[in-house]
Parts: structure tokens; sequence; C-alpha cells
């Protein structure tokens, strides 16, 4: 069965506690290294440490006075602290605690991102093992070409999920760097030792050189990298309903008891999960155009990026989390149908074998490609137009016939010759 989506892990990033929670990490780590540097006194410290906290709703009901989150949260925690809150971001611009508490949560939606991401190619990889002989039609154009197997479809998409894992990760590498510079880059109020503690501290690097903030090329290669993703799950999504047509219905999305597919029709059976992903991948498209608008900011800053950033980095993660769970429950319940992959596969009457004639003319028999073009091409139209039997049509062309036996013409419309390399491609993945 296919379990209700739940996001617990993804809205504890996003949370507002767990948000203040990464600011409070970057104020108290900074006081960590201005004490190792002498500007705050070891007593100081330890106060803060021990009595540092905050409540959510005082910092809302502090920011609806001052309109400024950042010291409205300053503020509510200096009410914990007391005395000792003075040496509270000092030196420090918002920036350095958006920015750099900003790509901790970044990295944390990331790599659950890539979890996700790989149970989605445990399920691919499990359907392909099922079905390494499951014959079905291949298409191009939407249009019968020549057989392939159920199975290399599934491996073609982990190896799509493999690469969507190594572009997520280098995202999550590209985002994973911190800034506690000042105003505009420059340390004029705090010294470097101090990103470099922070950054230590959080399990970033410090950026190479930064303004007030850190530029926003990371961002958007983080958000282009989700719309990507997101976009391959469009692919395989699209691919799964066009399969699930009712003139071919080779693979259906799991169907529960009770489900209802139409208001009006009763008889209906909706990709409407699949449907669902490919709806939200446009969404995650847009937010990366936004993402890239982001980038060109005015000299050392301006906010014109701040926000639109609190709705499309974490909606982009959420929503591409929620894709990831859904898709992984289509694979994993899909319904495959191989009767109508072979049914399917029939339906040309053999036309699917017209390239292997047209090379055994070529190559074995000596004609000009040209010439076995013509031979071959005329009597699979006349297949097209009639539904008269292909392999019926050239065993009555005497021209055919004249180069080619009924042996050698049988052996043409044997499947497997299609599929004699799919082991090649199984030993890739080490199956």
């Amino acid at each position: 069965m296919i379990e209700r989506y739940t996001l617990p892990e993804m809205a504890r990033i996003w949370s507002e506690e767990n948000k203040f929670r990464k600011w409070l990490d970057v104020e108290i780590y900074a006081c960590e290294a201005m004490a190792e540097l002498g500007q705050v006194p070891a007593e100081a410290l330890a106060e803060i440490k021990e009595k540092a906290d905050f409540n959510v709703r005082r910092i809302a009901e502090i920011e609806a006075v001052v309109d400024h989150d950042v010291i409205a949260f300053t503020t509510n925690v200096g009410e914990y602290v007391g005395e000792a809150s003075k040496y509270i971001h000092l030196g420090l611009t918002s920036s350095d605690v958006l920015d750099t508490s900003m790509a901790v949560l970044m990295k944390e939606a990331g790599l659950h991102i890539v979890g996700r991401l790989k149970q989605l190619r445990e399920a691919l990889l499990e359907k392909a093992r099922e079905h390494r002989n499951t014959i079905m039609i291949g298409r191009t154009h939407g249009i019968h070409a020549e057989p392939i197997t159920f199975g290399l479809k599934m491996l073609l998409w982990v190896a799509e999920t493999d690469r969507n894992i190594q572009r997520m990760e280098r995202a999550v590498e590209t985002i994973s760097v911190g800034k506690i510079s000042g105003a505009v880059g420059t340390y004029a109020n705090i010294s470097p030792r101090v990103e470099a503690h922070v950054c230590a501290r959080l399990g970033l690097r410090p950026a190479m050189v930064s303004t007030q903030v850190l530029q926003r090329d990371r961002h958007a290669e983080y958000l282009t990298t989700i719309a990507v993703i997101g976009s391959s799950l469009d692919k395989f999504a699209t691919e799964l309903r066009s399969l699930q047509r009712t003139d071919i219905l080779e693979v259906e999305e799991f169907f529960k008891k009770g489900q209802k597919g139409s208001s009006a029709m009763p008889h209906k059976r909706n990709p409407i999960t699949g449907e669902r992903i490919s709806g939200l991948a446009r969404l995650l498209r847009g937010n990366a155009l936004v993402a890239m608008e982001n980038v060109p900011l005015w000299n050392e800053r301006d906010i014109s990026h701040s926000s639109v950033e609190r709705v499309i980095i974490p909606d982009s993660t959420i929503t591409l989390d929620y894709m990831l769970v859904k898709l992984t429950g289509i694979i994993t319940n899909l319904l495959v149908y191989p009767e109508n992959m072979l049914r399917n596969v029939e339906r040309t009457h053999g036309l699917i074998f017209s390239q292997r004639v047209l090379l055994a003319l070529v190559e074995e028999k000596g004609l000009s490609r040209e010439r076995a073009y013509e031979l071959v091409q005329r009597n699979a139209m006349q297949s097209w137009r009639t539904g008269a039997s292909f392999r019926d049509l050239l065993l009555k062309d005497g021209e055919v016939t004249a180069l080619l036996s009924e042996k050698e013409i049988d052996e043409l419309f044997d499947y497997n010759y299609h599929l004699k390399h799919v082991d090649d491609v199984y030993q890739r993945f080490g199956l």
C-alpha cells in the first residue's frame, strides 16, 4: 500500500524552532571565538552558553514592534542571558547570521533529499531486476520502433537518478559555506578567525571572499539542481502516465480499494499521482528561475533576494521531498502487465523487424542501401495500410525471396536478436 506522505524531517528542518536554533548556534560560536581572542570575558561566555535561549512566540511579539527579525531575536536572547548579552552579535551584521545559518539549513535539506533519491534508486533497481527480460516495444516519436525490455527502461532511470544524487551532493557542497565578515565583507569589526571558528563548528567552509552576503550563484546552483531533479521525476512520471493510457495499458499506478477515479465515471483509474508530480515539477523550474534572478544584487548587497528566498528555498526542498516520496511509492507499487507489453509488440504485424531485413539485404546479400530500403519499405507500407503480416508480404515478394529464403526471413523475425546485449548493460550496474 502507498502510505500518505508526511514530512517530519523537512518540517523540522524548516521550522521556526530549528531556524532560530541555528541562529543561536552562530551567535554562540562567534562568542567562543571572540573569547579565544580576548574580546569576550570567559565568565561572560560561560553565562551566555548556560543561559542563551529564545521563545518563538516572544520573537514574533518583538518583531511586530521593531520590524527586524534579527534584532527581535537578539533582544529575546538578551532577555534570557542578561548583562552578558552585550557580547552577543558583537561586530556581526544580520547577514552573517542569516546567510551562515541558511547554509546549514540548506545543507540539512539537501542531504535529506540525497537520502530520498537513494530510496528511489533502490525502488527502480528492484523493478529493473524483476523485469530484466520483460519484452516491450521501444517507441520513438511515440511510434513503435524496436523491442526493448521494461528492465532496461528502469535501468535508464537508475542511471539518471545516480546523476541526480551526484548533482545534489555537489549542490550541497557548493552551499556549505558561511561568512562572518561584517557589513561589506572586509572584517572591519570582526576577525576572520571568528568566521573560521564558526564555520568549523557548523560543518561549513568560510567563503573565500564575500560582501555583506554570500553570493547568490550558490543558491541558484542549489535550486536549479532541485529543478533538474524535479524534471527527471517529471520525465519518469510522464512516461508511466503514457504507458497507462487505455489503448496501451502496459503499466498502471496502484489503485487501492475504495479509491475513486472520477466523480462522473466510475470506471476511471487515473494516473493522478504521476500527474501531480509533473505539475509540481513546473513549480520547481519556476523557483529555479527566481533563484537565478537573485544572483545580480546591487553593489555589496540589496535585499531584493531576501523575501523570495524565504519562500522558494523551503518550498522547493519540501516539494521535491514530497515528489520523491510519491514517485518512490508509484515505482514500488507499480502494476506491470507483461502480457499487454507483448501484445503491443505484436500490434504492428512484424514491422518492427524492418531494419533487420534491410541490414540482411545490404550486409549479407550485397544490395545497395537505397535498393534494399526500397524493397523493405514497399512491403512495410503495404503492411501498415492493410494490416497484413509483414513477414507474409516479404515471402510473397519475388524480388525479396530471390535473395532471402523463407528460413532466413524467419530468422530475421526473432525478438531475442534485439535483446542479446541486455546483459551487457546490466553488467555495468553490477547486475
